[in-house]
């Protein structure tokens, strides 16, 4: 099998600690480097469409969302997994740019609900289209098999750090 990046740290580790099992840093490694070659894709994916990854990450949860309603700008921080700070800028920012809306709630004056404007709607449903065409073309050297394989185990993964329902 081909030799990545991470495979060489792990032999210099083995040459100079040959006493630690260093297999979790091999997982560790692959997953910090795949994380940041996925950001970095997804950066110049979304520039193509004008967008930052976290503008689509808002729109597409308001997409996704929408059977709901309008979110409050807590469930939409939640859901995103950004504090409500970052997210009241955020949220300022696409208003700005007319793909959002906040509104008082009618049944609680203090709380706003945001929701996508007819021109976000376009935008998420045009470019979520695009975005599971580039994610298949991302992970091009995985069967399906295989995909469904390392999705379970990230699952896994992703539940031992309590990660469930968080977004």
């Amino acid at each position: 099998m081909e030799q990545d990046a991470v495979d060489r740290i792990l032999e210099q580790w083995q040459r100079e600690r040959p006493d630690l099992d260093v297999t979790s840093m091999g997982v560790m490694g692959r997953l910090t480097r795949a994380s940041r070659l996925a950001s970095l894709d997804l950066q110049e994916f979304m520039s193509q469409f004008g967008l930052e990854p976290w503008e689509f990450d808002v729109l597409a949860t308001l997409r996704r969302s929408a059977a709901e309603g309008p979110l409050t700008s807590g469930q939409l921080a939640s859901l995103t997994m950004v504090g409500s700070a970052a997210m009241t800028n955020r949220v300022d920012r696409l208003v700005a740019r007319g793909l959002v809306r906040r509104e008082t709630n009618p049944h609680n004056r203090r709380q706003l609900l945001i929701s996508l404007t007819p021109d976000g709607e376009a935008l998420a449903d045009e470019v979520v289209e695009h975005h599971v065409i580039n994610q298949k073309k991302m992970l091009h050297g995985l069967s399906k098999s295989e995909m469904s394989n390392l999705a379970d185990l990230l699952r896994k993964f992703l539940l031992s750090h309590d990660d469930a329902g968080k977004s």
